[in-house]
């Protein structure tokens, strides 16, 4: 079997001749071919321009042996779409033009242009699915209700979250008018980029872990299932909520083929504690692609020998790759994988 087929056998839990591997992020930082691209044009003209996008998704794939690709983009060009836009400040970190607070900053977003405002998102993807020629998974993505509310409710990068988690807890019509809002955004967008061509679609729940455990059965796991009910049926769909994988259950309740899980969890326990359809992704520590090539082999074979006879396993980091992750070191990791009996 092809990398795609054996991604793609992975995720419905079917048996393979070893875990497939991608890397979350994997266009980050750490290639030198990125920073030498960046020197040059934007990020939101990286994103918007799908040539760009395509070389940029590329350039892990020409180094590493890994069987997805996922498309280079932002998950903030949901709320760009419908009508907030984003930008990155000099001092670091994210800012969006205004902060949603009232009735009429929520009912100003608009939905029904999500998918031409992100057309060039789908135009990427075309460009991507014929490079690839079938050989290896295309994988598209979206933020998760919750990570985008944060982010559109604080009004920029926060630390604490309080602004969105004081509305969930104090003005719940307010919060759930706008996560239907946000939800439907997201379901537009992700069946846009299933018609493109992508084989399997994954919800980044980056900031799930800020919640309570009913919290977050509430204000994100909630909303997820709608995504996930929405697009099940078309392609496998991968739920990854940083901080979330010790409540197993909540995550299972979405319905998502495969979990993802970050590094603090031992991930053959995760795996045992899911139905036997529901898949697992990670979940080694980015750090340890900082380090050196022996520790990264090392820590690789710990996890893959503790998966061992498990099936539904696709390796990957337990968050996205880190701009101090040394080439090096990624590819001895994926050689790892792919050389693992």
């Amino acid at each position: 079997m092809n990398s795609r087929e054996r991604f793609l056998k992975a995720c419905r839990c079917e048996p393979v001749d070893r875990p497939p591997i991608w890397i979350m992020r994997q266009a980050g930082r750490h290639l030198p071919e990125y920073r030498e691209l960046r020197a040059d044009h934007s990020f939101h003209d990286v994103v918007q321009t799908p040539e760009l996008a395509l070389e940029v998704t590329m350039q892990p794939l020409r180094r590493y042996d890994v069987d997805a690709a996922i498309v280079f983009s932002d998950i903030l060009v949901i709320p760009e779409a419908m009508g907030q836009p984003y930008g990155f400040p000099e001092g670091g970190g994210i800012e969006m033009d205004f902060a949603i607070e009232t009735e009429e900053d929520v009912d100003a977003l608009k939905v029904d242009r999500v998918e031409q405002k992100l057309n060039y998102v789908a135009k990427s993807l075309r460009l991507i699915k014929q490079e690839l020629a079938g050989e290896r998974a295309l994988i598209g993505f979206s933020g998760s209700p919750w990570t985008l509310a944060t982010y559109m409710i604080e009004g920029k990068s926060s630390k604490h979250y309080t602004k969105a988690k004081k509305l969930f807890y104090t003005n719940r019509p307010l919060f759930d008018r706008l996560m239907r809002k946000i939800t439907s955004a997201v379901v537009r967008y992700l069946k846009m980029q299933i018609v493109a061509g992508v084989d399997a679609v994954q919800i980044f729940d980056s900031w799930g872990g800020v919640l309570s455990p009913d919290a977050f059965a509430e204000a994100s796991a909630f909303w997820m299932k709608k995504i996930v009910d929405a697009v099940k049926d078309d392609v496998p769909v991968i739920v990854f909520s940083k901080g979330m994988s010790h409540l197993p259950d909540i995550m299972a309740s979405t319905g998502a083929n495969v979990i993802g899980v970050n590094w603090n969890t031992r991930l053959s326990h995760v795996r045992r504690s899911l139905p036997e359809n529901v898949g697992v992704q990670g979940n080694l520590d980015p750090v340890i692609l900082e380090t050196n090539e022996a520790t990264v082999e090392r820590e690789a074979l710990r996890i893959l020998e503790d998966m061992r006879g498990l099936n539904g396993h696709i390796f990957n980091l337990g968050h996205g790759i880190a701009p101090g992750a040394d080439p090096k070191n990624v590819k001895r990791l994926v050689d790892t994988v792919v050389n693992f009996k």
